[in-house]
């Protein structure tokens, strides 16, 4: 199912108690990021649907923020991704589920540059999530 991701997704209100991105009047509304759940290790997951996008009479389906940086990682675009768990998530109740879903790209060749990423962006919290589940 193809759906909006990336950038445009995080610009986007979700159903989560997040706080996603806010450059949205930034972003050019006609050349959307879509992504297909066919072609990633998370499959539907954090899709959400109907949703109203800028300079657009259809609904789309879009990630949820969550889905959208977990994409942003899989395609190794980690300077947008930056600042993930404080700018983006802004919430510590999603932690566990984001590291639980992180964990399942560890085959993907760039494993290497996610778990930097991972280990700068939570400290600690990340390491610790890696000890406890021998990842």
């Amino acid at each position: 199912m193809k759906y909006i991701t990336g950038v445009h997704a995080l610009n986007l209100p979700c159903s989560l108690l997040t706080c996603g991105d806010w450059h949205a009047s930034a972003l050019r509304w006609r050349n959307i990021t879509f992504g297909e759940t066919e072609n990633s290790v998370f499959g539907s997951y954090g899709i959400e649907y109907e949703k109203k996008i800028p300079e657009h009479m259809e609904h789309y389906a879009a990630a949820n923020h969550i889905r959208a940086l977990l994409d942003l990682l899989e395609l190794g675009n980690y300077p947008a991704a930056q600042g993930m768990n404080r700018d983006f998530i802004c919430n510590d109740d999603y932690t566990e589920e984001i590291f639980n879903k992180v964990s399942l790209m560890k085959e993907l060749p760039n494993w290497g540059e996610i778990d930097s990423f991972m280990g700068k962006e939570y400290y600690s919290k990340w390491l610790n999530y890696k000890k406890r589940t021998r990842l």
